[in-house]
C-alpha cells in the first residue's frame, strides 16, 4: 500500500512537471513573437478569411509601396492584413505615410527586417547596386517575419493590382510545393506586346553555366525561368523543406564562386530561387503577373490586353515613377 502511494506521488509530480514545462514554452514563445513584431500593436489571431500580403517599403520608394497597397485595397472586399516591411530607420515614416492618408483604414502591421542576416551572403556587384538592397531579400525570410499564417502573398513594390486579390490568394499549390510563381514562358502573344527584345526567360540568362557548380545541377540552360516578384507561399511547406536555409546556402556559394551576378538577367535575388525551386513550384494564372513593363521604355502592351490584366509589374530599370517609362498613367491613377 505504501509502495502504491509512493508511485502515485511520483506520477503526480511528473504530471505537474510536464504541465509546467508546457506552460513555460507557451509563455516563452509568445515573448519571442512579441519582440519580433511591431511594439505598437498586438499579434492578431488569424481568421479564416484573412489574406496576409507582404510588401516592402524602402526609404527611396515609399510612394511605390503605398501605391501598390492602395491598388490592392481599392479593388477588393476581402479582409487583407498588410505586412509592410522596412528597415529600422524607416519604420516611423512608413506609419506616417499610412496614417496620414486614406490608407489609415487598412489593417496593417509594420515589420522590421534586420539586414544583419545577410552578412557574408551577398557578393558586391556594381552593375545594378539597387538589386543589392537588403529589402530585396525579404522574400527569402517569409517564415521568420510572418508567424501565424499558413498561406501568404508576397509582392514587389513596383506593381499595381487591377483585380481582386482574393483570386490570387486562391491559387492552388500542389502537394509538396512551398510556392507558386509565374513562368517567364507565359508571355503575352506578339499581337499584345511590341518590342520586348533581349528579354531573358531561361535559366541561361540568370546562372553562369561556365561554372562547374552550375553544370553539376543538371538543369538545362534552356529551362524556362520564373519571376519571384509575385509569390503565393505555403509557410508550412517552406519551413518543412528549410527553403530559407537552402537559399542562404546558394547565396554563400555565390559569394565564394560567383555563380550569378546582377549583370545577368535577373540580378541576385532571382537566381538562388531558380535553383532551389527548380521543378518544385506551382504556377500562377498569367493574368495575375503581367510583367516586364519596366524592361524597355519602347515596349508597350496593347490597351485591350492591359484592361484584362489583373496585376501589372514594372520589373526592370524603367519604373513608372521615373522617366522614361511606359504605361505610367495606370500607375499614377
Amino acid at each position: 500500500m505504501a509502495l502504491l502511494r509512493k508511485i502515485n506521488q511520483v506520477l503526480l509530480f511528473l504530471l505537474i512537471l510536464t504541465l509546467c514545462g508546457i506552460l513555460y514554452k507557451k509563455v516563452h514563445k509568445g515573448t519571442v513573437l512579441r519582440n519580433e513584431t511591431d511594439d505598437d500593436s498586438e499579434v492578431p489571431e488569424e481568421t479564416e478569411d484573412e489574406i496576409p500580403v507582404v510588401i516592402c517599403a524602402a526609404a527611396g520608394r515609399m510612394g511605390a509601396a503605398m501605391a501598390a497597397i492602395n491598388s490592392i485595397y481599392s479593388n477588393t472586399d476581402a479582409n487583407i492584413l498588410f505586412y509592410v516591411v522596412g528597415l529600422r530607420n524607416t519604420l516611423s515614416r512608413i506609419r506616417k505615410w499610412i496614417e496620414h492618408s486614406k490608407l489609415r483604414e487598412i489593417n496593417f502591421k509594420i515589420v522590421e527586417f534586420n539586414p544583419t542576416v545577410l552578412k557574408g551572403k551577398i557578393r558586391p556587384d556594381s552593375s545594378r547596386p539597387e538589386l543589392l538592397q537588403p529589402l530585396n531579400f525579404v522574400r527569402f525570410y517569409l517564415p521568420l517575419l510572418i508567424h501565424q499564417h499558413e498561406k501568404v502573398i508576397y509582392l514587389d513594390d513596383d506593381i499595381i493590382v487591377q483585380g481582386d486579390i482574393q483570386e490570387l490568394y486562391d491559387t492552388t499549390l500542389a502537394l509538396g510545393h512551398a510556392a507558386a510563381f509565374s513562368d517567364d514562358c507565359d508571355l503575352p502573344s506578339a499581337q499584345d506586346i511590341d518590342r520586348l527584345v533581349g528579354l531573358q526567360n531561361t535559366y541561361m540568362g540568370y546562372l553562369d553555366y561556365r561554372k562547374k557548380t552550375i553544370k553539376d545541377l543538371g538543369i538545362s540552360p534552356s529551362t524556362c525561368s520564373f519571376n519571384p516578384g509575385v509569390i503565393v507561399a505555403n509557410m508550412t511547406e517552406w519551413k518543412h523543406q528549410r527553403i530559407t536555409k537552402q537559399l542562404e546556402k546558394w547565396m554563400q556559394k555565390n559569394v565564394e564562386e560567383n555563380l550569378y551576378s546582377s549583370s545577368l538577367g535577373g540580378g541576385v535575388a532571382t537566381s538562388p530561387m531558380l535553383i532551389v525551386f527548380h521543378g518544385k513550384y506551382s504556377t500562377i494564372n498569367p493574368l495575375w503577373h503581367i510583367r516586364h513593363l519596366g524592361w524597355n521604355p519602347d515596349t508597350r502592351y496593347s490597351e485591350h490586353f492591359l484592361q484584362e490584366a489583373k496585376l501589372l509589374h514594372w520589373n526592370g530599370r524603367h519604373k513608372p515613377w521615373d522617366f522614361p517609362s511606359v504605361h505610367n498613367d495606370l500607375w499614377e491613377s
